[in-house]
């Protein structure tokens, strides 16, 4: 029996080993390529095959102004929320100050990225991911969402359509992969039995529940201002023209749509001569 039990210890170091090893490469990723370890499998625009199939390859992004790169970074993460603190801390790191203003697609209107730009004390003009639909002619607001809902500060209420209170229940955080902590506050409805807008309102069995955030709403609202004032709206439509023709450049015009180079540092040396190049030629024309 003893023998036994240690040629069983003896087979599992090796994968004990293997396992460690797979982990310190994955460093808090759910993916990595076995050609670079340092890139993560991604679904790509260029998606030939029409079947969402993964990739290995690096989020990358870039600043600009008057098409001139003044910021780049390359990242290990698919999404684009979590990149823009990280990205614009080096921008401040190189530059010595960040932009006035910070013009950017709705894929960045989070939380975390209005408070470290309201923290910078910069222009906040984030779209966020209604912003699009808000802005259409024939938008109506669904009186049912939870941003909707009015909002007694006395009682610390929430007022749905039908003139019911949904009661604070309890507070709660939630914590990003960058460590920002983000309040919801959790409201519950005293009682939507026998409500003939419940199907509109809620597919829950029981009452409506809410998780809100006042100062996520607060940061959307400030955004919204800006973005259909007479500033917002120049900046807006600059912001396809600015970064979107450096990257139609690099991509269309100069035919690069691979890094040559493997590794997270190498990518970066490479994308650093590429914004170089953008920037000189450029210059070469203004």
């Amino acid at each position: 029996a003893q023998a036994a039990l240690k040629k069983l210890e003896e087979d599992c170091l090796p994968r004990q080993k293997k396992y460690e090893d797979q982990e310190r490469k994955l460093a808090g990723r759910n993916s990595y390529s076995k050609t670079d370890v340092d890139a993560t499998f991604m679904r790509m625009k260029d998606d030939h095959m029409k079947n969402g199939q993964l990739k290995p390859g690096y989020n990358l992004q870039m600043g600009t102004e008057g098409q001139f790169v003044v910021g780049f970074s390359v990242h290990q993460r698919p999404g684009d929320p979590g990149c823009l603190v990280s990205h614009l801390k080096g921008v401040k790191e190189k530059l010595g100050r960040l932009p006035k203003n910070v013009i950017a697609d709705s894929a960045y209107g989070s939380e975390e990225n209005y408070a470290y730009i309201n923290q910078e004390q910069v222009g906040n003009y984030l779209k966020y991911n209604s912003f699009g639909k808000e802005q259409k002619a024939r938008y109506k607001p669904n009186p049912f969402a939870a941003d909707q809902l009015g909002y007694d500060p006395e009682k610390d209420e929430l007022i749905c359509p039908t003139g019911k209170r949904l009661i604070y229940q309890y507070t709660f955080h939630t914590k990003t992969e960058n460590g920002y902590l983000a309040e919801r506050r959790c409201y519950e409805a005293e009682d939507c039995n026998g409500c003939p807008l419940k199907p509109q309102c809620t597919k829950a069995k029981g009452n409506r529940r809410v998780e809100i955030s006042f100062q996520l709403k607060a940061w959307r609202q400030q955004a919204w201002q800006n973005l259909t004032s007479q500033k917002g709206q120049k900046l807006r439509s600059k912001r396809g023209v600015e970064v979107e023709s450096v990257f139609g450049r690099l991509k269309e015009d100069w035919g690069f749509r691979r890094f040559l180079l493997r590794g997270i540092e190498k990518v970066k040396t490479e994308l650093g001569l590429l914004c170089i190049a953008q920037n000189m030629a450029k210059l070469a024309v203004s």
